[in-house]
């Protein structure tokens, strides 16, 4: 495990620096458009340009990888995120910022196809499994790491968006100077919508809502804590907690969904986190320890009802189906991730800050309606049939699927996990 993680010590370098870049770029705007005082629904049609941007680049980032190459196509996107980051505080205008947004999407969407096609590309059957959980626990703790660095400096002034910049210039060094050999591109392939929502619409909702409560708490959050009068170091503490929430629900929740049927679960989540977005709406700063409790259940369960959908999904597709599905599972939830934050600075507007929890809240028990109704209409797999459990997370590319240990039809590419280290053309 040690070698594996040593051999791949510059991808999980540049995933530190890019994710923990965009990570603290996107709270450091929705703390500034704040400031500005910029309306909530405004705010919320800025921030989603991030994930258009970033939904329209999974779709066709691959036509700039295959023309130039992995590594110079990460250094093109990477230098697109640090001058989008630059140019903030020069250009304070909304459809600028709008248009930035939908540019660091889109370039970020580049760079995590090129260093996801780098960790599929040393994956073997042995040590796949490995890779998909060191690969989630960099990006969690990144995430989570980049809040911490809105203490360091005014929002109001350049100095944060300088910050930003050099954490995403940082993550061209590790992998601009690699000897990794780089990887064939492959095409993912999808499922029809359609074809999936017959086979498995509850797996379908799941990631959709999963895209609308992460997308809008990311993008919102910051904005919500502005609002009710939390300072710079509250804020920063308020999101790393969240985040890091998220993450350790994920892994026990495993052994629940390996041992009833899983729809099921997803009711129980769906309810458990409405209930703590219910309670995070009607607490405030002055209680701050019980914010963050109610918070970190809200988000725990928002972030593990993507995982619950996949394995839901996965129990009813044929193994060599299994990519496919899961491909379009990503896209739905990238959907829902445009959707949220759109829908949530409407309530945020019309409510109050406590809109935001409250209008998670509303989607939940959709999703718990929905599934129920699945449960009584449609059959159950049984528990010994099901696939296990694996903790997938939704903020990433396709390419990342094929390494997910579900996926039987993986095979070892070109032999290049057990070769070598050389330059690459």
């Amino acid at each position: 495990m040690t070698r594996m993680v040593a051999s791949l010590s510059a991808l999980i370098l540049s995933i530190l620096f890019l994710v923990s870049g965009n990570a603290f770029l996107t709270t450091l705007l929705g703390i500034r458009l704040s400031i500005e005082q910029v309306e909530p629904g405004t705010i919320g049609w800025i921030l989603v340009c991030f994930s258009i941007g970033f939904v329209i680049g999974t779709l066709y980032v691959n036509r700039v990888i295959e023309r130039v190459g992995h590594i110079r196509a990460f250094a093109v996107f990477a230098a697109m995120s640090a001058v989008s980051a630059l140019l903030y505080p020069l250009a304070v205008s909304e459809p600028v910022w709008a248009l930035l947004r939908g540019l660091s999407g889109f370039s970020n969407a580049g760079v995590l196809v090129v260093i996801e096609s780098w960790f599929s590309s040393r994956a073997s059957n042995s040590n796949r499994g490995a890779l998909f959980a060191v690969y989630q626990i960099v990006f969690y703790i990144s995430a989570a790491g980049g809040q911490l660095f809105v203490n360091l400096g005014d929002p109001a002034s350049f100095m944060p968006f300088t910050l930003a910049a050099i954490l995403l210039t940082l993550a061209l060094i590790p992998l601009s100077l690699t000897k990794m050999e780089a990887p064939a591109i492959e095409k993912v392939e999808r499922m029809s919508f359609l074809t999936l929502f017959r086979e498995s619409s509850t797996g379908v909702v799941g990631a959709l809502i999963c895209g609308v409560l992460i997308g809008s708490f990311y993008a919102l959050g910051p904005v919500y804590a502005t609002l009710v009068g939390m300072d710079l170091g509250a804020t920063s503490v308020f999101m790393a907690s969240a985040i890091i929430a998220a993450m350790l629900v994920a892994w026990p929740l495993g052994k629940i969904c390996d041992s009833f049927d899983r729809r099921w679960v997803m009711l129980w989540v769906a309810m458990a986190g409405a209930l703590a977005a219910v309670a995070a709406a009607f607490l405030g700063p002055d209680r701050f320890w019980l914010l963050l409790l109610a918070v970190g259940l809200f988000t725990g369960a928002s972030a593990t009802t993507y995982p619950i959908a996949v394995a839901i999904t996965n129990d009813r597709m044929e193994h060599h189906r299994i990519v496919a599905a899961s491909a379009t599972l990503l896209l739905s939830y990238g959907i829902g991730s445009v959707i949220g934050p759109v829908v949530m600075a409407e309530l945020v507007s019309l409510l109050g800050p406590r809109g935001l929890f409250l209008g998670n809240a509303g989607f939940l028990l959709l999703l718990a309606g929905t599934t129920w109704y699945r449960i009584r209409t449609s059959y159950a797999i049984p528990v010994q049939e099901q696939e296990h459990f694996v903790a997938a997370m939704p903020q990433g590319s396709a390419v990342l699927t094929e390494i997910d240990p579900r996926n039987e039809d993986f095979h070892q590419g070109a032999g290049l996990s057990d070769q070598p280290l050389s330059k690459a053309s």
